[in-house]
Formats: structure tokens, sequence, C-alpha cells
């Protein structure tokens, strides 16, 4: 028997495979992962998210068929950022675009390389969040980037290095609880961590045997959505008919990159020039891609140029791009005005609140899914404003909001809103003849005089902040924390507002669920009433799945 052949090198095909199978078989764990979310609420969704978020990446890959590592790579990239909903898929897109970075003007790459591209990942990921926290996915992904970089240094099996980092993210995962409390209480490990660690073997799979781990139960609802959206598309509504990409590589560090940009402005849309050191990465629709590539020769060679017709494509390029052209186009029909807005909610009495209040544009979402990066910009694009509030009213959306915030060429102000309630008091601040800063300055005021809670159900046994708690309790959550414990969603929601109101309190506003009756509301009304005769009860049917009730104390 001849010696077992070692894996010396990654190149685009083999890393289009490992993102394969390593969306598959989160895919197929990710309903574990959602259970691990700390909170016992029906909402726990990270490893729904994740799989969402890399399952449209692995959608991109797929559209490569080619050796080339750096292509394959920019495509997870430019995916996984715009795919990314909730905190965990920021900061795997991030992982991803440090990969990215790290394979650039590459066709492939041996174990130093490989082990080097997981650490720029880490190091990106690191540097896009504020204030990075251990115990999370951060954690296990320098832990097992940092393995890798090690087992390198002595190994040039792939193979080996793969599986040595693999065992030391496994090993930091399962340390997650010492270094959180709160997962520790719990009796869980961190939930973004293990959604990493399902990729990684995924990944691993597809590069030790060449086989793609198979996808359970068919294909999965990004697909399906994807097909929906080339289906029902019109061709004639392309205003800029080819997606015209190419890499201009510098005659010398000082031809001017702006001034080319400025030039090819007005012939396209979906722009994007990124001068990146020695190369700037060229991205534009255009009905003139002649004209594109005559400006771009002035600064250099050209390389890797691509150019699709898309009006004759029914492709899934098509499907990338069309919420692109399509809010552009809307835009065109509607008056520019200083401002705009985008919220985030679930319950259409919620959204209609926010209407009333002055949103453009209203995204479902956020109590049971997270909006991607690219659902937030879609709608960010549709509002032909000067500048744009985006509220994301849950704080696992934030992150999602500030990378769309990046990608648009509209000036986008993310507040920092993790409730509805904060996101209405935030709107109730702004005045529109005030200027951006002192708008921006007096929402985020009003944000921090908000008391939020909401009540909802225990989908599993588990112990937190000392409480223990069964399946199918009624749980009441106050600023973040479990404090209420019960049997009846309105004794619990009595029990949150006696927790919230102080001496400087006038206001208690109560937005009831789908799951309420108008009787059982008012009754609740009635007795908050009647317990706080000074203080105004404002009732609202918000319509919200999951959620009984969602209580705000100003």
């Amino acid at each position: 028997m001849g010696a077992i052949p070692i894996i010396t090198t990654v190149d685009g095909m083999h890393l289009a495979n490992m993102i394969h199978s390593a969306s598959n078989h989160l895919n197929n764990n990710k309903v574990e992962v959602d259970t691990l979310n700390v909170f016992p609420v029906p909402d726990g969704d990270t490893g729904t998210n994740m799989s969402l978020t890399f399952t449209a990446a692995a959608t991109e890959v797929k559209k490569f068929v080619t050796s080339s590592i750096e292509e394959v790579g920019k495509a997870l990239a430019s995916a996984s950022l715009r795919g990314a909903r909730g905190n965990s898929c920021v900061i795997l897109s991030q992982l991803c675009r440090g990969i990215s970075k790290s394979v650039a003007g590459k066709q492939s790459v041996d174990a130093v390389g490989f082990a080097a591209a997981l650490q720029n990942g880490v190091e990106t990921a690191y540097k896009a969040v504020m204030r990075p926290t251990e115990g999370t996915i951060l954690t296990v992904a320098r832990m097992t980037a940092a393995a890798a970089v090690e087992a390198a240094k002595t190994e040039t099996d792939i193979e080996k290095v793969f599986a040595i980092a693999i065992e030391a993210g496994k090993e930091a995962l399962a340390n997650t609880p010492n270094q959180l409390p709160v997962l520790k209480e719990a009796g869980v490990v961190d939930a973004g961590g293990a959604g990493l660690v399902y990729l990684l073997e995924g990944a691993y799979t597809a590069l030790t045997t060449g086989t793609i781990v198979e996808l359970q139960g068919g294909e999965s609802a990004p697909a399906a959505t994807a097909t929906s959206a080339q289906a029902s598309l019109n061709v004639e509504d392309i205003k800029f008919g080819y997606c015209t990409e190419f890499i201009i590589d510098k005659k010398n560090p000082d031809v001017d990159v702006a001034h080319f940009s400025e030039v090819i402005d007005p012939k396209g849309d979906c722009k994007l020039v990124i001068d990146d050191d020695e190369i700037v990465k060229v991205h534009i629709h255009t009905n003139h891609p002649g004209f594109v590539i005559e400006e771009a020769l002035k600064l250099g060679a050209l390389s890797k140029i691509k150019i699709d017709n898309m009006r004759l494509q029914h492709s899934s390029i098509i499907e990338a791009e069309q919420a692109d052209t399509a809010p552009a186009a809307a835009k065109e029909e509607k008056p520019r005005k200083p401002y705009g807005f985008v919220a985030v909610t679930a319950g259409a009495g919620l959204a209609d609140i926010f209407r009333d209040y002055g949103a453009d544009e209203i995204i479902e979402g956020g109590q049971t899914m997270n909006p991607s990066t690219d659902d937030i910009l879609t709608a960010v694009e549709k509002i032909n404003a000067d500048c744009i509030f985006v509220l994301p009213n849950n704080k696992n959306i934030i992150l999602a909001a500030e990378q769309a915030a990046e990608l648009s060429e509209t000036k986008v102000v993310v507040l920092p809103t993790k409730t509805v309630p904060q996101g209405y008091s935030a709107m109730m601040a702004f005045l529109p003849h005030l200027d951006v800063e002192t708008n921006t300055a007096a929402m985020k005021e009003a944000i921090g005089t908000v008391k939020t809670a909401q009540v909802t159900y225990a989908v599993r046994d588990t112990s937190v902040s000392g409480k223990t708690i069964a399946e199918g309790d009624i749980i009441g959550i106050c600023e973040g924390e479990i404090t209420t414990v019960g049997d009846k969603p309105a004794k619990v929601c009595r029990e949150l507002v006696k927790g919230m109101v102080d001496e400087d309190s006038s206001v208690i506003s109560v937005f009831y669920g789908s799951d309420v009756t108008d009787e059982e509301a008012e009754k609740l009304a009635e007795k908050l009433e009647e317990k706080y005769p000074d203080m105004d009860v404002m009732l609202q049917s918000g319509q919200q799945p999951l959620y009984y009730y969602i209580i705000s104390v100003e």
C-alpha cells in the first residue's frame, strides 16, 4: 500500500467545496445552535441566522468554477458581508473578509498561507468589533487560527494543520462558559462559537475526503427565495445592463484613483472602486463598459476582466443585482428630501406606528429573524433622501445596520435602538428643521430615557440570573435581564411594570401581541391605571409574534 498523499496546497476549487460543505453542515445543525442561546426565548436564532448568512455565501460561490483562490475568496467575502444578519454573522462576515484579503492575488496557498488567512480573518473581525467580548465566536476563531499558525511552522500537510486548528477551536468552545458566567449559569456554550465549529467541521470534511456534506431536508430556504426573485424580475427594469468587474495594476503608486471614480460615476450605478495599495478593484453596472475600461487603462494594466450582460442572463447574478437596480429606479420617482427613516420591527401594529411617526421603510424582522446587511441596504436605497436614519430596534441587528451604512453611498446614521419603544422615542425626538448632528444627539438622548421590558415564554428548562425556569413558563425580560417568572402573561407584565416605575416616571406604554385578545389587554390596562393613577397608560395593539407584551416606561 502506498503512502497516503498529503494536501500541501488549497486552491479555489478546494475552497469552494469547503464553503459548500461548511454551509450544509451548519444548516443540518442550526436548530441545535439555536437552542444554545442563553435566554430560553422562542426567538433564539443564532444558528438559523448563521446558516442563512453562509448559505448566501455558498450560493454566490457556486457562480465561480475557478482554481483561483482569490476569486472564490472575493465571492465569499462579498456575499457574507451582504448576507450577514445578527452580531455573530457580522463577525463571521468579517472573518471571511480577512481571509479574502489574505488570499488576494493568489491561485493557491500552502499550509503557512492557509494558517495566515485564518489569522488575518481573526484580526479583521476583532478590529470590526468596538468592544470584543471573550467567550464568544471571536475567542473560538482566535484560538483556531493561533493553533493553525503554530502547527504550520513545522507541518506542511494542510489536513493536519486544519485538524489541529479545529481541535483547538473545540477546546475554546468548551471553555466559553468559564469566560462568560451567563453561559455557565445557563449550562450552554456560546452559540456563535458552536456555529463556527460546525462550519469548520464541514469544511474539513470536504478538504480531506473531497466529498461535500449532504444537505439534509433538501434545498435550504434562501435558495428557494433566490429562485423566486429571479422569476419575478422584469429585465426591462434593468437600467444599466453590463456588470463590469476588473482589477487595475497601477502603473505607479500616485495614479489619481479618485478622479477615475468621479469620471465613471455618471456612466452607471452599483459602483465600487477600492484602492488597495498596488491594485484598484472596480465593479460597476454600466451601458458603456468600453468607456470604463478606456478610463481604467489610464491608471495601469487590467486583469480579471469580467463583463456580464445582465439583460440576457436568468441566473443568480440577476438575483444578486436586482436589489441594487430596482431601488435606484424607485428613488428617481420620488422627490428628494433631507431625511428618511428605516425601522426594523415585527408585527403589523408596530409597523403602522412607525409609519405614523414618519418611517419610510419597514423591514419585517427583529423578534424572530434578524434582517441581513443587504436587507437593510436595500431598504436604505429605496429612500431618496440626503440622510437616512436606521432604527435596528434590536441589539443583535445594530452591527448589520452599521455594516450596511458603510456599504451605502448615501449618508446613513445608525441609531443604537435595542428595542421597539426606544425606536419610537427616537423618532418622536426628531425635528425636521434641525441639522443631522443635532437630531442625532437628541434622538440618542431620547433612547436613554426609555425603560423597556418584554413578556414571552420559555422554550426549554434552564437557569438564568439565579432563576430556575421550566419550559412553558412565562418570563419577563427587563433591560435585557430575566427578572420575572410566572404562569400568566398579564401577571408577569404587572410585576415588570412594578419594577420599572419610579418617582420620575410619567408614561406606561403597553403593546400587546398577536396571542393576546383585545379584552385581555384592556383588562390589564385597567389594572395598571388603578395601580398608577398619576401616570398615563397607553395601550396599543402591536400584533407582534411570540411576545405577549412589550412595555416601556418613561
